[in-house]
């Protein structure tokens, strides 16, 4: 039986812990290292059970490569993933096996095969065959080269899972910040922040806080973009023009949004437990934070997606692939989040009985 037209189970003690599947990503980029990494270590066996999407050839090579001691075997059914000691199950959807190619250089036959792994995992956690998808890092010149046009995996899920809106938010210790824009200029940023984006930013951090980590009545720190949130005008109208019209929008719908902070006391704030997410209005604004507190174990969640996705926060560092540097610290937190999700998804399920835990 085959995971894709797999029936519904019957459950067993071995295995209550969510099915997610890891995305390879680029298999030119760092992608198969972290993988092998993460799940030849005790880290994950306890919190899920791993299918990696990707190439099974070059996972195998990867593993030899480093020498470490897991054993790759592909698979077609589920039952074969419950997780034990040294061995990693592959599902491999590539028609055509992958051949050799250039590690650290941007192909479109590596691209072409990222987009298919995640094609593939989004088909599985659709149509209910795992519980949850985990990415490691894709390359937007490999895929543009492979003629998918987007700039990310956030664009390209959104449109695979037809989602009517969907954004970024980073978790990394004690912190979870949305994001109204990303990689922008500088220069851009007061045309570019809007009513409408920082409302909508607010709107999905909300409902990640609520429908992702159970928060019941989230408080939501919102960052200002000039210092002293503008102070009453000197430094900036932004605050007055379109930071405060949109929390005070979010406010009487009844979200806890702050009106805009000083974003200089607003992250420590938040770390200490004032708030449990922030909206940050551009990229280092939220990132820096961030990386002062969990440098290489944040992770990326989607939100606003009918599916559970997390992905490494790091890129596919075509630098440093096949040195064995690569560290894989976020793609570990990125599994555990996904499970622990999952977790809260699956307990909240009713069954016949009413509401109970729902194993797998």
């Amino acid at each position: 039986m085959s995971i894709e037209s797999r029936s519904p189970r019957k459950h067993s003690s071995s295995s209550k812990l969510p099915l997610l599947g890891i995305t390879m990503g680029d298999p030119a980029g760092i992608g198969p290292e972290v993988i092998g990494k993460a799940l030849s270590g005790a880290h994950l066996r306890n919190v899920c059970r791993p299918i990696v999407i990707g190439s099974l050839p070059v996972l195998e090579r990867t593993i030899k490569a480093l020498k470490l001691e897991l054993r790759v075997f592909h698979i077609d059914g589920h039952e074969t993933t419950i997780p034990r000691r040294g061995t990693v199950a592959v599902l491999d959807p590539l028609e055509i096996p992958l051949g050799r190619f250039k590690p650290g250089a941007a192909a479109a036959e590596t691209g072409a095969a990222s987009v298919a792994f995640i094609k593939k995992a989004v088909e599985l956690a659709q149509i209910g065959c795992i519980e949850g998808m985990v990415t490691a890092p894709i390359n937007k010149e490999a895929i543009n080269m492979a003629g998918c046009q987007y700039p990310g995996h956030t664009e390209l899920l959104a449109d695979l899972t037809q989602a009517n809106e969907s954004g970024m938010m980073i978790v990394g210790g004690p912190l979870r910040i949305m994001f109204v824009t990303t990689h922008v200029a500088i220069r851009d940023l007061s045309l570019l922040l809007t009513q409408a984006k920082i409302e909508k930013a607010i709107r999905l951090a909300h409902l990640a806080l609520t429908t992702l980590f159970g928060i019941n009545r989230p408080r939501i720190g919102v960052a200002a973009l000039n210092p002293h949130a503008g102070e009453h005008g000197l430094f900036g109208d932004e605050e007055a023009r379109v930071i405060l019209p949109a929390a005070r929008a979010a406010q009487q719908k009844g979200i806890l949004a702050s009106d805009p902070l000083p974003a200089d006391t607003l992250f420590g704030k938040a770390a200490k437990g004032s708030f449990d997410g922030i909206v940050a209005l551009y990229h280092d604004q939220g990132l820096i934070p961030l990386k002062l507190v969990a440098f290489g174990m944040c992770v990326n969640l989607t939100v606003g997606l009918p599916i559970i996705r997390t992905s490494v926060d790091h890129g596919t560092a075509f630098d440093i692939v096949g040195k064995g540097v690569a560290d894989p610290g976020s793609l570990i937190e990125a599994v555990k989040l996904a499970a622990r999700i999952a977790r809260n998804k699956m307990a909240a399920l009713p069954t016949k009985k009413g509401p109970a835990r729902r194993v797998v």
